[in-house]
């Protein structure tokens, strides 16, 4: 089955990988936010995805987003994939706001150790696990590589936001868990605890990340809570969590997941969709990235291919630009690059990884004159198709250095096009879409048309 994982997005600048979540620029003032189907436990991300998973984060955060916006405004835009969000830029405040309602988790294993002072909260002694609080609590942490239980006071006293802004967060949040219980409580559903983030747009305090998912909430059954509330069903990853510590070995938890497990867990990520939507969960699909990639050009976010020109020097840009001009007019996404074949050529490697790993069609352009390494150096690490465009100052140049473009090592396939205008249209070519052939068919005749409509004209002078 196929799962969105290790992807990249070749003509879009991408700015963060976080545990789960791929984010990209999208414009001045937009993000793409990609729900990926990776799964983390005990701040490390497992070796083994869920399928279908990010649709199902994506699709219900979404979901929720709109049957909360008259609480507070977020940062979303549109859906442009069951796994994929356009949201507004916010500066984002770096602490995730916890609300508990039952004692469960890690904030049970803290009691069971002894614990009864909680982020500015306590609790008194003879609580059972997963027994309802009183009241709900917050319980911050901060967003750091490991995240951390702060409380309000260290909050403001570490600067991570002011006192006005921590309570007006602390309020919405609250707001926010009684609209959640209020909602799944109708279907049947206990929200157990959860987490919210927060950001600024344009001064506004506004709702960002996700909300209300099987990623950032627990979820019981009500029934199954009333029955045995120690061992109420898990609607969410907190069945991951659980089978983790139960096969530890030496104090370590499991890298990956059993097949039994990962099916499990993509059966309770759809199901919790279904229950709170009343609609049927995103189809799983065959191809994931392809269906990405295909509703991502739909929508106009990214286009159909892209060329990356790679230039061995600043020096070269007239040269690349004269490339980067024919490639756009094709509505193909260009973008210029420095990297040098011998003076920095570990960052090839890097940018191998990168667009080795694009989710649409790409090809190269390697621009370097002298002796050129870096079309072979491309042609060696790049799946992309790789096109050498040495920027030659003139015939004896071309002469002297043009076998080190044209004599390449073997399982290095560079092509080589001196001509700007040739390099770009080649690249253009070795994308192989649709699209571009049937214009390419068109300017072919167009260009037959014009040669006998010059021959015809010739015979009759």
């Amino acid at each position: 089955m196929s799962t969105l994982n290790d992807f990249t997005i070749g003509q879009l600048t991408h700015l963060h990988r976080g545990k789960v979540r791929e984010l990209y620029a999208a414009g001045p003032d937009e993000l793409l936010i990609i729900a990926t189907d990776r799964l983390s436990a005990f701040d490390s991300v497992l070796d083994t995805p869920i399928p279908g998973k990010g649709a199902v984060l994506s699709s219900l955060a979404a979901w929720w987003f709109e049957h909360t916006a008259d609480i507070i405004p977020n940062h979303l835009l549109r859906v442009v994939d069951p796994s994929a969000c356009l949201v507004r830029r916010c500066e984002p405040i770096k602490i995730e706001v916890v609300v508990r309602g039952y004692l469960c988790g890690s904030m049970w294993r803290r009691y069971r150790d002894g614990e009864r002072s909680f982020e500015g909260h306590t609790l008194p002694d003879g609580l059972s696990e997963n027994a309802r609080l009183e009241h709900p609590i917050v319980t911050p942490t901060t967003k750091e590589k490991v995240d951390r239980p702060i409380s309000p006071a260290a909050i403001v006293s570490e600067g991570w936001t002011t006192q006005s802004l921590y309570e007006r967060m602390e309020h919405t949040a609250l707001a926010l868990f009684e609209r959640g219980t209020r909602v799944l409580g109708d279907k049947g559903i206990i929200l157990v605890d959860t987490k919210y983030e927060f950001g600024l747009l344009a001064g506004q305090l506004v709702l960002i990340d996700e909300i209300h998912t099987p990623d950032s909430s627990r979820f019981w059954p009500a029934a199954s809570w009333n029955a045995d509330p120690a061992n109420a069903v898990q609607l969410d990853k907190e069945f991951v969590r659980k089978w983790l510590m139960a096969n530890r070995v030496d104090g370590v938890v499991p890298r990956a997941l059993p097949p039994a497990v990962i099916q499990e867990t993509t059966q309770r990520y759809r199901e919790i969709y279904e229950l709170i939507t009343g609609k049927p969960a995103p189809a799983l699909p065959r191809e994931a990235t392809s269906r990405l990639y295909r509703n991502l050009v739909n929508q106009g976010v990214i286009r159909e291919g892209y060329v990356v020109i790679l230039m061995g020097s600043p020096v070269d840009e007239a040269h690349c630009l004269k490339i980067k001009t024919i490639v756009e007019r094709y509505d193909i996404a260009c973008h210029m690059r420095v990297v040098s074949a011998h003076k920095n050529g570990e960052r090839i490697l890097e940018m191998a990884d990168f667009y080795n790993h694009a989710i649409e069609p790409g090809s190269a352009v390697a621009v370097a004159g002298l002796s050129n390494g870096l079309g072979g150096a491309l042609a060696a690490n790049f799946a992309l198709p790789v096109t050498s465009s040495p920027p030659f100052a003139d015939k004896m140049d071309m002469l002297i250095n043009i076998n080190s473009s044209l004599m390449l090592p073997s399982k290095t396939p560079a092509g080589t096009v001196v001509r700007p205008e040739s390099a770009a249209m080649l690249s253009l070519r070795n994308l192989n879409l649709p699209s571009l052939k049937r214009r390419f068919i068109r300017e072919i005749n167009e260009v037959k048309a014009d040669l006998i409509a010059k021959d015809a004209d010739f015979r009759e002078r």
